[in-house]
């Protein structure tokens, strides 16, 4: 029994705070293109709207022309989840991706201000260390102050290397570091999610109990013998993880195309490896008083999990059977998260200063509403109604070098008509801190009108048209 069961609900707890739903997603694609329609993937369908999406992807295909295509472009799996997700206002925040490792992160626009101290990496553990067909991508952030941190691992295949899998997870969350004072470590985050392609299996059991449990849905039988279970009762690294019960058929080893187990001659046994677990920092111990004094901040993160309390409650975790591109089927995972935030407001409130064209320079205005690290690096993107990811503006400028005029509500920055789409549209803009890698404040949506020429060029076309028409039903009446 798990200790979401034993607790009833939200894990360690009800936090009194604010609920947000987050949708995690594993699957390992097997090189294969992603399906034209993947609303049913996403849950489009759901009554209660996602806050978070957070995808890892093993084994997308990495061959070297293509591989250089997606340096340069987003990879199609990325393109896809962006086209499907920004109509939806979700904004791609972060990923990373090494070789056929691939890991994306989704939020809804509302959240984008508030998720910060953006940072990735990867380890890589297969072919010796140096190819990366197998380790971990990770992103970690801090979503309205609470530090967190998203594992995407491909770990060692076969039956007889279970050890070695552990080896390998140990050997990632020990290597991996950030940039980042509160959280410098995986281990450090307030919460965790550890998925992906862990590559377990159902081991003693024969093929026949195992396709005969499988077929009426006796799923439980085969637990005792799931060797992610079985390692988690002797490694204690694995028991600080959460994971809810397997009660879906598993999902590897599949023919393409089909919904049929391993028909080839190896006739590989089924089994869950594609998983997703999750940890809450467990409670320090010892005493509160004196605080600040531990070298390792354990005291400061203990207090601040009782001024700021994180509850977790998984609501869903399936495989999606629709799907069958690949020899896995994809895994979700819901959850509810239930926090206290840290802060409320954005560090820079931003907003466009009068009529915005391509006929005239433009003025914008930002306040920064609390202290943060600027850099001579921060940008302002002006973005249109639905943009797809940070990088997805329109055009940019400068904070520090377009700067016109400072007074205490408001630094003015100055906007150059040549750099306004002279067709107009409905847009936004966005503060993008360098220091902290991410967008730090976002403008209300506002009319950029299309440029007097372009409608004048419009007029003029339209004039030749009738022109046209008039010309020709005097040629066919004559």
């Amino acid at each position: 029994m798990s200790s979401l069961e034993r607790n009833g609900g939200l894990q360690k707890g009800d936090s009194g705070g604010d609920k947000f739903r987050l949708q995690l997603i594993t699957w390992n694609v097997a090189t294969s293109d992603p399906p034209v329609d993947i609303s049913s993937l996403l849950h489009f369908d759901s009554p209660k709207a996602t806050d978070f999406y957070v995808i890892g992807l093993q084994e997308v295909y990495s061959g070297p022309l293509r591989f250089m295509s997606d340096v340069l472009f987003d990879d199609p799996w990325s393109y896809v989840l962006m086209t499907a997700l920004a109509p939806r206002r979700y904004v791609k925040v972060a990923s990373i991706r090494m070789q056929g490792l691939l890991l994306l992160l989704f939020c809804k626009l509302e959240h984008l201000p508030f998720i910060r101290d953006i940072k990735t990496t990867y380890t890589r553990t297969g072919i010796f260390g140096y190819w990366g067909n197998k380790g971990g991508v990770s992103i970690r952030l801090s979503f309205y102050g609470h530090m967190l941190c998203f594992l995407n691992c491909h770990l060692a295949a076969h039956m007889k290397n279970a050890p070695d899998r552990v080896v390998e997870f140990e050997h990632i969350t020990d290597k991996q570091s950030f940039s980042c004072e509160k959280a410098e470590r995986i281990l450090d985050h307030r919460l965790v999610f550890w998925f992906g392609d862990l590559n377990f299996r159902i081991q003693d059991h024969g093929m026949n109990f195992v396709r005969t449990c499988i077929s009426n849905q006796n799923y439980s039988l085969l637990w005792s013998k799931d060797q992610l279970i079985l390692m988690k009762q002797k490694e204690k690294l694995l028991q600080e993880f959460e994971e809810g019960l397997l009660d879906f058929q598993p999902t590897y080893k599949f023919d393409v195309n089909t919904d049929t187990y391993d028909s080839s001659t190896k006739k590989r046994k089924p089994a869950w490896t594609d998983r997703i677990l999750w940890r809450l920092r467990p409670k320090q111990t010892g005493s509160k008083e004196k605080h600040g004094d531990r070298p390792d901040g354990s005291d400061v993160k203990q207090l601040e999990a009782e001024e700021y309390p994180l509850a977790i409650r998984q609501d869903l975790y399936t495989s999606n059977m629709e799907y069958s591109i690949s020899d896995h089927k994809p895994v979700t995972a819901i959850f509810t998260l239930e926090l206290k935030k840290m802060y409320t407001d954005p560090l820079v409130h931003l907003q466009a200063e009068g009529e915005w064209s391509a006929d005239m320079d433009a003025m914008l205005l930002y306040s920064p509403l609390q202290s943060f690290p600027s850099s001579t690096w921060d940008w302002i993107g002006l973005y249109r109604v639905g943009f797809t990811s940070v990088s997805d503006y329109i055009t940019y400028t400068w904070v520090k070098d377009d700067e016109v005029s400072i007074n205490e509500d408001a630094i003015k920055v100055y906007v150059s008509k040549e750099e306004i789409p002279v067709r107009g549209g409905d847009c936004m803009l966005g503060y993008y801190s360098n220091t902290l890698q991410c967008i730090i404040g976002i403008s209300e949506p506002f009319k950029v009108h299309e440029s007097k020429v372009v409608i004048e060029e419009g007029l003029l076309h339209e004039k030749t048209i009738s022109l046209d028409q008039i010309v020709a039903n005097e040629h066919f009446h004559n």
